[in-house]
Order: structure tokens, then C-alpha cells, then sequence
């Protein structure tokens, strides 16, 4: 105990486990809007846009996180200089490469929420979506008042796995130099090799923390929320 105590002490462990929250949630929020309109080209009536969607879920989904988290920092913004914070902030590294983790999550994880969502999609029988045609309502109100509010309700558990990989995945943004939990974990594995399984075992306890709730939450509202048929 006295081990585990000094390493919260000498190290901002609760600080880097409040990042990766942070990451998290900002990029769940983004990728869940991203994939839903990725889903909705998948669904489109229209060739072109199913061609697009199918191409970003394909492409994206096949390729590694760490890939895309690099290209956003190397490709956009050493390359293109493309810049998502204030360059005259005193933070501004921080902040870009935050932000830029941010943007590569979601973009890679928006591939997983479309088919999900989709997925829901197929649980909507088919009849309700011509019958909304029948009575004059457009593809889009269609989709908003008939379509998506069921399919988001039968998208709740493989949306739960979405986030819990995310979640996990957060890890790959100490490549750019995020100040997240497994950036934190490596500083301590370099100062202290001799308590290795402490501070694997700090980790392992967080990250289970952080997703077993998530898990069993999504899991039992995906029952309470599931459509009778």
C-alpha cells in the first residue's frame, strides 16, 4: 500500500485518467454525429452517397488507429499546417495535439457507429418505412421521425461497444504526445521499473473502472429500451 500511495503522489495519475475522460467523451460525441450521417448516405436512396459511405466505412475501418492518429498530427498539421488551436497560446502544442486526437478517434470510430446504426436500421421493419412513403413523407422525415428513433434504440448495445473500445483506444493519442493515462503509465514504467505490476495493476483497476459501468448501463437500458415485435 505504501507503494501504491507514493506513485499517486509523485505521479498525476488521477490528472491523466480526467484526460482520457475528457478524450472520450469529446470524441464519442463527434464520432456519434459523424457515423450518423455516415449511416444515412449507407441507407440513401441516392447511388453516389451509398458509394461515399460504404467507401469511408471500408476504407477507415480497415485501416490502423495509430495510422490516422499520426496522419493528423505529421499530415495535417506538420505537413499542411493545419492548426485547431491558437498558435499564440502558451498551451498551444498541448491543446493542437489534443485536439487533433480528438479529431483522429472520432473519424476512425464514426466507421464502427455507422454500422451500428445501421445495423438498427435493419431491425426497423420495413413496412413502417412504406407506409411513411405511402402517406407523402420524404426519405429525410422518413429517417428522422420513423426510421432513426427505432434504430437507435436497437443500436444501444453495439453503440455500448463503440465507446468501450473507444474508451480503450483513447491509449493511442500518447503517440502525439497526449497527456493521457498511457502516457502517464510509460513516464512510470521508465522511473520505476522495480513496481511494475503496481502500476500495471493502477492502470488495469482504472480502465476497468471506466468501462465495466459504461458496459452494464448501455447493456440494461439496451433491454428496457429494446422494440417488441
Amino acid at each position: 500500500m505504501h507503494v501504491i500511495s507514493q506513485l499517486f503522489s509523485d505521479y498525476p495519475i488521477f490528472s491523466a485518467f480526467k484526460e482520457t475522460i475528457y478524450l472520450t467523451l469529446l470524441a464519442a460525441v463527434f464520432s456519434l454525429l459523424i457515423g450518423t450521417g455516415v449511416a444515412v448516405m449507407r441507407v440513401s436512396p441516392i447511388r453516389v452517397l451509398q458509394l461515399i459511405g460504404s467507401g469511408y466505412v471500408n476504407i477507415v475501418r480497415n485501416t490502423p488507429l495509430t495510422l490516422v492518429i499520426v496522419f493528423c498530427n505529421l499530415g495535417l498539421f506538420i505537413q499542411l499546417g493545419v492548426a485547431v488551436a491558437n498558435k499564440n497560446s502558451d498551451t498551444f502544442i498541448d491543446t493542437n495535439n489534443f485536439r487533433l486526437a480528438v479529431l483522429g478517434l472520432s473519424v476512425y470510430h464514426a466507421s464502427f457507429v455507422a454500422e451500428a446504426i445501421r445495423s438498427g436500421v435493419n431491425t426497423v421493419p420495413m413496412g413502417q418505412a412504406e407506409a411513411a412513403r405511402a402517406i407523402g413523407l420524404p426519405f429525410v422525415k422518413t429517417l428522422r421521425h420513423v426510421v432513426l428513433p427505432q434504430a437507435f434504440r436497437g443500436a444501444i448495445a453495439p453503440l455500448a461497444n463503440v465507446l468501450i473500445a473507444l474508451t480503450k483506444n483513447s491509449t493511442v493519442a500518447s503517440v502525439i504526445g497526449v497527456a493521457e493515462s498511457s502516457a502517464t503509465m510509460k513516464e512510470m514504467m521508465e522511473n520505476r521499473p522495480d513496481v511494475l505490476v503496481a502500476i500495471f495493476g493502477i492502470f488495469a483497476l482504472g480502465f476497468v473502472v471506466l468501462t465495466l459501468p459504461v458496459g452494464i448501463l448501455l447493456t440494461s437500458l439496451s433491454k428496457r429500451l429494446a422494440v417488441k415485435r
